[in-house]
């Protein structure tokens, strides 16, 4: 690219970060920087990287961001009215970032700063939405991810990246590794799902409970069902949507641990999602409107006891999987695969994966043992609506269930013809 075509258009992609954060700013009717101010501030931090570069004055970049906070600053303290303002001191700090942005563009980071500026916008934005975590996430919960994000990051590069025990699985490493990555999915989920707490419908209400765990919303639903809190329809529809997310969850891991069993998994599992559609169709038009209620069964999944125990049941399933295969071969990682799959798929899931990317099973083997524990949740899910919401209401659970839980017979059945 010609060097004039390639500097007007860093320029150019400088200009339009600062466009896009100065529209979130013009928005504040006391802000003192809008859409053309932060534009020229991004632009400004283009130009003193260039100059700085070009006669060798590095200097002239931090000299550019004081003055830039200066003249903010005093906008804002020359205007009594903005003083007290607290959108004054998010738009200097904005402003800054801008500036930086900009100069870090002309450093040939162009993905990156078009990504922070995204990120410095959706933050800007949400303003409302992220000022209700503090009201809405209990100490219980800020402590016990506080406990967890310290242990796991003074402890996770101190554990030793090596397999120990019978075949060599055990890897500390690994094994916490996979409890962060779980629970980070599920602290995902939980943080919107408190920060969602009024007026959640339930579509949103079911995929957030699913991600967070869709065995404890399925308690709850089936128990509103019971208690007439809910109707059939509303509670169906919740359980449901938590499967689905149940399954792209799956999606998710394999992707992270093991890319290749990707493809088997959404040949046995995608016809799931696409069949549970006319139940939850039909459900939903019946649902009158309903929102979704809160429940004290989900928890922060980030609590350190919680974590330990998956670490500790990851560990025992990991090992139980490479030993029935050898000694019993696929059918006892089969077996194990549906018995563990009644209560936690997640276990199971990486499980598998990890054994396919170590080489110790096949893709397709890992794939079936994954599929028979979803499978085997699906059942679990069934039995507990029974139990919980009353035969009816179970009923209802596993006519909903049975188009899914025949098309993965049917992708298991395509699968063993393609191994």
């Amino acid at each position: 690219m010609d060097h004039t075509l390639a500097l007007a258009l860093t320029f150019a992609v400088s200009a339009a970060i600062g466009l896009l954060v100065g529209i979130e700013r013009e928005r504040k009717p006391t802000a003192k920087a809008g859409l053309r101010t932060f534009a020229l501030i991004a632009v400004l931090g283009t130009a003193c990287a260039m100059v700085a570069q070009s006669l060798a004055t590095p200097w002239l970049v931090p000299v550019g961001f004081a003055v830039v906070g200066l003249t903010l600053a005093g906008a804002q303290l020359a205007d009594p009215a903005t003083v007290a303002e607290d959108s004054g001191t998010t738009t200097v700090v904005a402003a800054l970032l801008v500036y930086v942005l900009g100069a870090l563009n002309f450093q040939g980071e162009r993905t990156l700063a078009v990504a922070l500026g995204i990120g410095i916008t959706a933050l800007l934005y949400f303003k409302t939405e992220l000022e209700g975590v503090a009201t809405r996430l209990t100490t219980t919960d800020i402590r016990s991810m506080l406990q967890f994000g310290a242990i796991s990051a003074i402890v996770l590069p101190l554990l030793p990246d090596q397999g120990y025990g019978p075949y060599g699985v055990l890897n500390p490493f690994h094994i916490w590794l996979m409890v962060v990555l779980i629970s980070g999915v599920s602290l995902a989920g939980y943080v919107a799902w408190r920060l969602t707490l009024e007026g959640k419908g339930l579509l949103l209400t079911g995929l957030l409970g699913g991600v967070i765990s869709s065995t404890a919303t399925t308690f709850a639903y089936a128990r509103h069902a019971r208690d007439a809190t809910q109707t059939p329809s509303a509670s169906l529809v919740v359980i449901q949507l938590a499967n689905v997310a149940k399954l792209m969850r799956v999606f998710l891991l394999a992707l992270v641990i093991a890319p290749k069993v990707l493809p088997l998994l959404l040949l046995t599992l995608l016809p799931a999602m696409v069949t549970s559609a006319p139940a939850l169709w039909w459900h939903f038009s019946r649902a009158d409107g309903a929102k979704g209620e809160d429940t004290d069964r989900l928890q922060n999944p980030t609590q350190l006891g919680t974590a330990l125990l998956f670490a500790a049941f990851y560990a025992l399933v990991l090992l139980a999987a490479a030993w029935l295969s050898e000694v019993v071969g696929s059918g006892g990682l089969f077996a194990l695969s549906f018995v563990a799959g009644l209560t936690d798929v997640d276990a199971i899931t990486l499980s598998s994966a990890r054994l396919a990317e170590q080489g110790n099973i096949s893709l397709a083997e890992s794939a079936t043992a994954i599929t028979l524990a979803v499978a085997a949740n699906m059942l679990f899910k069934a039995a507990v609506s029974v139990v919980v919401g009353g035969r009816i209401f179970g009923r209802l659970v596993a006519i909903a269930f049975a188009l899914p839980l025949a098309s993965i017979a049917g992708g298991l059945i395509a699968l063993r013809a393609l191994a």
